[in-house]
């Protein structure tokens, strides 16, 4: 194994338990704040995409992100108990996070000649507000309505699933390249790698989740089986649409917080693609959006 990839190993491995402790162990604020502080790096990091190069630009841009999860917290009713969420008001954040997802998938597609029009800092700096809060919203929402965190931490295992197949496979069978581009190491092998990698896992959750957790019926289970589709499509649009946004502002990595992985948009930036469409499909697919 070489040097760069064990690093990445250990990394992920620490990100791993450090995941597992804070999704399963913390209570609902807890959680909140701990994954706000998160956001607020990732912000920071997003800051570079649009080129606020001073200190003081980025840490305003910081700072806005900061206070609209404080605003959505109030406005959803994060404070109260889970009886009292406005589950309609988290569905219309999470839906925002989806359609600008989707209007991503159609920049890709025109990048770079498309680039003029969307590459403008107030553009940029509202592709992070419409990436970063809704994510925050649907995981923190996930947490509330379960406690126990095992909802949480299968939507981020079902993303780490699709990471980890697409890295293997494309490393070891990659051959037609996926968006050259953007990303000439990314290759279709990998996508479906990760599809394959994805359902697996999936499988698995959504058994452990009928026997240990949940009543599912079969229309249930059908869902959130055939959601690794859609799983598996926005992170690719996640890590490409990173991809892009580093290439259009000269940038290798996002940051360099994580040894191995760059920082922390680098290794999220398939969750926040996913996170919206996934906590959606769970909060109406098991019913808890009446």
């Amino acid at each position: 194994m070489s040097d760069g990839l064990t690093q990445r190993v250990v990394t992920a491995l620490i990100l791993l338990v450090a995941l597992i402790a804070l999704t399963l162990l913390t209570t609902p604020l807890t959680f909140a704040a701990a994954v706000a502080v998160i956001v607020v790096l990732a912000a920071w990091e997003w800051g570079a995409f649009a080129r606020l190069g001073g200190v003081a630009s980025r840490l305003l841009y910081t700072l806005i992100v900061f206070f609209s999860l404080l605003g959505v917290a109030v406005l959803c009713g994060f404070w109260s108990s889970a009886g009292a969420f406005l589950f309609f008001r988290v569905i219309l954040i999470l839906c925002s996070g989806v359609l600008w997802w989707c209007v991503a998938a159609f920049l890709l597609a025109g990048y770079p000649g498309n680039s003029a029009d969307w590459d403008h800092r107030a553009i940029i700096g509202l592709m992070g507000l419409l990436a970063l809060v809704p994510t925050w919203t649907g995981l923190v929402a996930l947490k509330v309505i379960l406690p126990s965190g095992y909802l949480v931490l299968g939507v981020v295992i079902a993303v780490a699933a699709v990471d980890v197949g697409a890295y293997f496979a494309g490393r070891f069978l990659g051959n037609r390249t996926l968006a050259p581009s953007l990303s000439p190491k990314k290759t279709w092998e990998g996508v479906w790698g990760g599809f394959a990698t994805c359902c697996a896992v999936s499988a698995v959750l959504v058994w452990a989740a009928q026997r240990y957790l949940l009543e599912l019926n079969l229309a249930q289970i059908s869902v959130l089986l055939l959601s690794c589709i859609t799983t598996t499509l926005f992170a690719v649009v996640g890590d490409l649409v990173e991809s892009m946004l580093k290439r259009n502002s000269d940038l290798k990595d996002s940051g360099s917080i994580l040894p191995g992985h760059g920082g922390v948009l680098d290794r999220v930036d398939g969750l926040l693609a996913v996170a919206p469409m996934s906590v959606l499909i769970l909060m109406l697919a098991l019913d808890w959006a009446r």
